[in-house]
């Protein structure tokens, strides 16, 4: 088998982009799969495919993947929808990823008849529809590109969490497309810009698994969607600031975004808003501790209670830049004892 891919990054995250996957299209066409069905599928039966291409000695430990899903089925609607990979598994949301298919999805001719100055994509993802707004000059895409999440909303807030190591610390956890946790690397004796990335982590990915075993999610629309991806580490600084602000989010199995994670953006917004921190339409800035990239971050509407159960709903818009990186052309021969990678960490 010969895999085609776009690479590009947003923020320094990497995004290895699957134009297309016969066996998935095949899915969602014949048996009529949802995506978030579809997920189940390939983990099961095309997991081969993410781990060829997010594993080492094609991929690395950060690697990350979209696989870009066309047909009616899977799109319902949208311009394309997409399949998030990392290196232990799939996600449901992935913010630095609906930026740089923004870009994709013009370059490549998956939206009929752009408009200038900017054209609104849609897309959909295995958490629900969003929608990406990218500039196009007539011939090419440019940047920033924003977005405007699923609703996002604050899941629980000052939650007492026992971490073993650390004792008793205090966590908010959000919902931006998928679950994080959020507290201040300081609760845990660390400095979210000058401690060693190693320390933090080992950190949050022992609150990761505090918070799993201790407190219960619960999604409205999916039990598929109510899982922790990961823990972000804060300075603290939550009420509204013309400064940046900084964090780390450590997902998955102990991989590290090296974008300020769109996701987690969109979940620290829904957060601050719930608080009463900032107000709708208002901007913040928000660093990756790790390259030092920005993403704008705000909640631009209040979705109504009914919408989300219990939960009271913004919508957010996340703006970033995302930059192509290259085409690759991967062969899996049958007779290599590693075709399908391997994981060192």
């Amino acid at each position: 088998p010969v895999l085609q891919t776009v690479e590009m990054h947003t923020g320094g995250e990497p995004l290895r982009i699957v134009p297309r996957l016969e066996a998935a299209e095949e899915a969602t066409a014949t048996r009529g799969l949802s995506l978030l069905s579809l997920r189940r599928e390939m983990a099961a039966a095309q997991d081969h495919v993410r781990r060829a291409l997010m594993h080492e000695p094609r991929g690395h430990a950060g690697m990350y993947g979209a696989v870009v899903v066309r047909g009616e089925t899977a799109a319902a609607g949208a311009h394309l929808a997409a399949l998030f990979l990392h290196g232990a598994g799939y996600s449901a949301m992935c913010g630095h990823a609906v930026l740089a298919l923004g870009r994709f999805a013009l370059d490549y001719g998956l939206v009929e008849a752009p408009s200038c100055p900017e054209t609104a994509v849609r897309l959909r993802c295995p958490c629900g529809p969003v929608t990406a707004f990218v500039p196009w000059d007539g011939r090419r895409s440019g940047n920033p590109v924003r977005f405007h999440s699923v609703p996002a909303f604050a899941a629980a807030t000052d939650l007492a969490i026992d971490v073993p190591g650390h004792g008793k610390v205090v966590v908010d956890i959000g919902y931006g497309g998928t679950f994080y946790a959020f507290l201040s690397a300081e609760q845990l004796g660390l400095d979210v810009c000058s401690s060693k990335t190693r320390d933090l982590v080992n950190a949050a990915s022992a609150v990761t698994e505090a918070v799993k075993k201790q407190f219960k999610l619960h999604h409205p629309e999916s039990e598929d969607l109510a899982f922790l991806y990961g823990t972000i580490l804060t300075d603290g600084k939550d009420a509204f600031s013309e400064e940046p602000t900084t964090n780390i989010c450590v997902f998955a199995d102990e991989q590290v975004d090296r974008s300020p994670t769109g996701s987690g953006v969109t979940a620290r917004i829904a957060l601050q808003y719930h608080k009463g921190l900032i107000q709708l339409n208002q901007t913040r800035t928000f660093r990756s501790s790790t390259t030092g990239s920005l993403f704008t971050g705000k909640a631009v509407k209040a979705s109504g209670l009914s919408k989300f159960g219990d939960y009271n709903a913004v919508i957010v818009e996340v703006s970033g830049e995302a930059f192509y990186t290259g085409t690759a052309t991967f062969t899996v021969e049958e007779e290599d004892p590693l075709k399908y990678g391997f994981f060192f960490k």
